[in-house]
């Protein structure tokens, strides 16, 4: 099968397509038939080796895991006899942030990290559904969302922020959102009451309070946020700051009463894809989709991921 496979941390040129043997699953595993994939902040952490926490959960001097890919729909092909209910013929998708090996043409996956794809959702809406709204789910469960409250999300464009600017319509609230000129209408659409256009004005400047601010791409501070926040308010970053100081404010926030930081350690998926396959079910959550490539290209497509410049989605092909 053909697999993408890097052997050593680095950007997309350490990334080869080789020819590799098929493999076999397990007795609690099911193959699968890969359809797409996406490229994503996970896979590129997963990819560089950065942040350096990675390493140390991957393997310090070079990746345990060789093939690249954390997400996947497609066909179930074959199951062992401890794979539960699965059978030939299913249609699947999953997701796991230490990686599945997944960008290939077969993967093989435990029944823990597997689900059906909804009849009415196709395979790419389905993958497009996974890690940046397994992310976005944290960051408004980590918060007691009231009527009537104000909430920012710096970088709704990303997969994380329109994931979460759709979550976060689901509450009657104020939505105030960062974008790039480009996406005003997209981020219109996706439910933002109010927009500030990041390459012409500094949303830290701006004169609203807000009893919530997400930074989901996570390139400003609780410092740099704090005066606009309310008196009680809370900030999320999808990062860990500057020398990992979100960690260390989130801890200090526990004896504070005013202004505060969390840190969304993620949910599990069990708790995060039973909300997430409702909301693809019922049409209020629509994953944003930018670009596609098929497989033979996978380096471009982590080339543009890592420009920082995508909008939402980034979609392997393998048809």
């Amino acid at each position: 099968m053909k697999a993408a496979v890097r052997r050593n941390y680095g950007n997309q040129e350490a990334i080869f397509i080789e020819n590799l043997n098929k493999p076999i699953p397990k007795e609690d595993e099911v193959i699968v038939q890969v359809k797409a994939n996406t490229v994503n902040r996970t896979d590129c952490a997963n990819l560089t080796g950065e942040p350096f926490i990675m390493k140390l959960m991957l393997g310090y001097s070079s990746p345990s895991k060789i093939i690249i890919g954390t997400d996947f729909s497609g066909v179930v092909m074959e199951s062992g006899f401890l794979a539960g209910n699965f059978k030939k013929g299913d249609r699947v998708f999953g997701f796991y942030d230490m990686g599945l090996e997944s960008q290939a043409e077969f993967v093989c996956v435990k029944k823990d990290y597997l689900l059906p794809i909804p009849d009415s959702i196709d395979f790419k809406q389905a993958v497009a559904g996974l890690e940046g709204a397994h992310y976005a789910y944290s960051f408004i469960h980590y918060v007691d969302i009231q009527p009537g409250q104000k909430v920012l999300i710096n970088g709704a464009t990303g997969a994380i922020g329109s994931a979460l600017l759709q979550f976060s319509r689901q509450f009657d609230i104020e939505i105030t959102a960062t974008c790039n000129t480009e996406n005003i209408d997209l981020i219109k659409k996706l439910g933002a009451d109010k927009i500030i256009d990041f390459t012409k004005e500094d949303f830290t400047k701006t004169e609203e309070s807000y009893d919530y601010i997400f930074d989901s791409v996570g390139k400003s501070t609780f410092g740099a946020c704090k005066p606009i926040l309310k008196e009680k308010g809370i900030y999320i970053s999808s990062e860990l700051g500057p020398k990992a100081e979100n960690i260390f404010y989130s801890l200090a926030s526990k004896f504070r009463k005013n202004k505060k930081v969390v840190f969304p350690i993620p949910f599990s998926q069990k708790k995060t894809m039973p909300y997430i396959i409702n909301l693809l079910k019922s049409g209020k959550f629509k994953p944003v989709i930018d670009r596609e490539y098929p497989l033979s290209e996978i380096s471009e497509a982590y080339k543009y991921v890592l420009s920082g410049n995508k909008t939402g989605n980034v979609i392997i092909n393998h048809d």
